[in-house]
């Protein structure tokens, strides 16, 4: 059974950093691009950040480059996304997703994806 189970979020001040985590069991991580994608309360599920399976390559929506970083640890089995300078418009449901990556890595759409995690609120106050 595949699982992919987030944690690391919570209620932060503007400002503030935060390191969200998304822990993978069931699949050959290694294998797996990864993804992190929000949803902000009234909006559509938004792309953040991937990053290929072996690490090497890493894509961000734009508005978001320089603040958050994904990173992966194949050996744990675990991708994370540093939020830095969060501002209260980053108030979301965080998601994590896995994309069984076969050949040369790109940004995927958010419906390539295979499986989801269940969600991890952020919540930043002004």
């Amino acid at each position: 059974q595949v699982q992919l189970v987030e944690s690391g979020g919570g209620l932060v001040q503007a400002g503030g950093s935060l390191r969200l985590s998304c822990a993978a069991s069931g699949i050959t991580f290694s294998s797996y691009a990864m993804g992190w994608f929000r949803q902000a309360p009234g909006k559509e599920r938004e792309f953040v950040a991937s990053i290929s399976r072996s690490g090497g390559y890493r894509y961000y929506t734009d508005s978001l480059k320089g603040r958050f970083t994904i990173s992966r640890d194949n050996a744990k089995n675990t991708v994370y996304l540093q939020m830095n300078s969060l501002k209260p418009e980053d108030t979301a449901v965080y998601y994590c997703a896995g994309k069984l990556e076969k050949t040369y890595s790109r940004r995927y759409a958010e419906g390539e994806y295979d499986y989801w995690g269940q969600g991890t609120q952020v919540t930043v106050s002004s």
